[in-house]
């Protein structure tokens, strides 16, 4: 068994990629439901109001989570659009859903009624862009980092973080432990397929600038404020739909 690696694709995973958008085209046609003209029809929910300036400042702000200090961001060096929002939905797949357009740099969650949460994300470099289904079969806080072996090849001031399988235990030892600094940030999300593990995550990262950019090996990365609250919004068996080009915004 290779070295495990969190973030960055190998030939094994190939079989991941796979096209999405006709099934997300039978989604949306299987919610279309008729009212019987019998039945008084209702105005929809008002969707919520977009937080203001001083409110999304507070969203971003510092704070401690586990212990851990998190510093704030300025939002001011962020595009607007990939700030965290309820959004109308453009997915029209089931509520509870994650869906990744990798084309805009969104992460939608699917909150039913029409609307979604949108979460701006960092991205796959060129190269590295995978598309397909899967579901969070894992969920860790401050989850520690193991880099592949290829990266510590390259990067020799790695190698103590190297890590080894624990076959009796079915986890990885070592690598490097949760914190601030740690690639994964404060959040990971792990993606499995027909119950193996992708090696793909959505997880934080202390690189904000890196949001709405394909900068990553491969996984989708977000703001640690934002991770924290998708975490806290999804359970283990939460389906994730990553996609390119299917939806308009």
């Amino acid at each position: 068994m290779s070295t495990f690696n969190p973030c960055s694709p190998t030939m094994t995973r190939r079989r991941f990629l796979s096209a999405t958008a006709a099934s997300a085209a039978t989604a949306a046609l299987a919610g279309c439901v008729s009212v019987p003209s019998t039945q008084t029809a209702y105005a929809p929910a008002r969707p919520a109001p977009t937080p203001s300036v001083s409110e999304f400042r507070v969203m971003y702000g510092a704070m401690v989570d586990d212990g851990r200090e998190i510093p704030s961001v300025p939002i001011e060096k962020l595009d607007p659009r990939l700030y965290r929002q309820e959004v109308a939905d453009p997915t029209g797949e089931q509520p509870g859903t994650i869906v990744v357009d990798t084309s805009q740099h969104f992460l939608y969650l699917v909150r039913g009624g029409g609307r979604a949460l949108r979460y701006g994300v960092g991205l796959g470099r060129a190269g590295f862009e995978w598309a397909g289904r899967a579901q969070i079969n894992k969920k860790r806080v401050w989850p520690n980092w193991h880099p592949p072996e290829e990266m510590i090849e390259r990067q020799p001031e790695l190698e103590k973080y190297r890590t080894e399988f624990d076959k009796d235990t079915g986890e990885w030892r070592g690598g490097m432990e949760g914190g601030i600094m740690n690639p994964l940030g404060a959040r990971a999300l792990y993606l499995y397929e027909d119950g193996k593990d992708t090696l793909y995550r959505i997880h934080g990262s202390p690189e904000w600038w890196t949001i709405g950019k394909s900068v990553s090996s491969g996984c989708v990365r977000m703001i640690n404020q934002d991770v924290i609250d998708l975490y806290d919004r999804v359970p283990e068996g939460t389906p994730v739909v990553v996609t390119s080009g299917v939806y308009t915004v």
